[in-house]
């Protein structure tokens, strides 16, 4: 099964060290024109800072970072070695350094990037992206309740419900779900309701 993960949301946070201040953002973004955008939004708001390092990664395997002046590979590179780490792509983490007068050091420098990114990306959280597999399941209006409750047994997400001569409801299961839930509401309808696979979609965990 394909699953991956991204950034749940938007976030800020502050590192202090001997001085400098290093402020981490991380957005969720879809393309590198996006996360382009993102990190130029970065430099302006703090226009004032010696420092805006940045990278993305892009689900599409495109992955870029950059120092911004920092000495080379004490800030990009760190950062990024952040969500390589924890496998979330579709990321864009920029990290300003406000300068504090004190030196610390290629050393204290990646240590600082560095959890100035994880903090980011813990205070955005992640989510897993899975394929999910759409299924129309059709039943009586005396069942409506029962199937809804066998949708939430099976991890499901309930959409759409029609209501006719009986009760059509449009579910999202995950993929591993799907052939167990299908022999329940057989077993539930006798044979006469069905859950019929529609088409398949990527999307995060509700």
């Amino acid at each position: 099964m394909t699953e991956y993960y991204i950034p749940t949301g938007v976030s800020e946070t502050e590192l202090v060290e001997k001085r400098s201040r290093f402020i981490g953002h991380v957005f969720p973004v879809s393309s590198e024109a996006e996360a382009k955008a993102r990190i130029e939004e970065m430099k302006k708001k703090y226009h004032d800072a010696r420092h805006n390092c940045w990278c993305y990664r892009i689900k599409d395997g495109l992955e870029r970072c950059s120092d911004d002046g920092e000495p080379q590979g004490t800030a990009g590179q760190p950062i990024l070695n952040v969500f390589q780490r924890e496998a979330v792509t579709d990321v864009c983490c920029v990290v300003t350094r406000y300068f504090g007068g004190v030196l610390l050091g290629a050393g204290g420098l990646v240590r600082a990037y560095s959890k100035s990114a994880k903090d980011a990306l813990d205070a955005a959280g992640r989510s897993v992206v899975r394929r999910w597999i759409e299924v129309a399941v059709s039943c009586s209006y005396a069942l409506f309740e029962r199937m809804k409750l066998e949708v939430e047994g099976a991890n499901g997400v309930l959409g759409e419900i029609e209501y006719a001569a009986e009760i059509t409801l449009h579910v999202l299961l995950p993929e591993e779900e799907v052939t167990g839930f299908q022999a329940r509401v057989t077993e539930l309808t006798c044979g006469i309701g069905a859950a019929v696979v529609v088409g398949e979609t990527c999307r995060p965990d509700p």
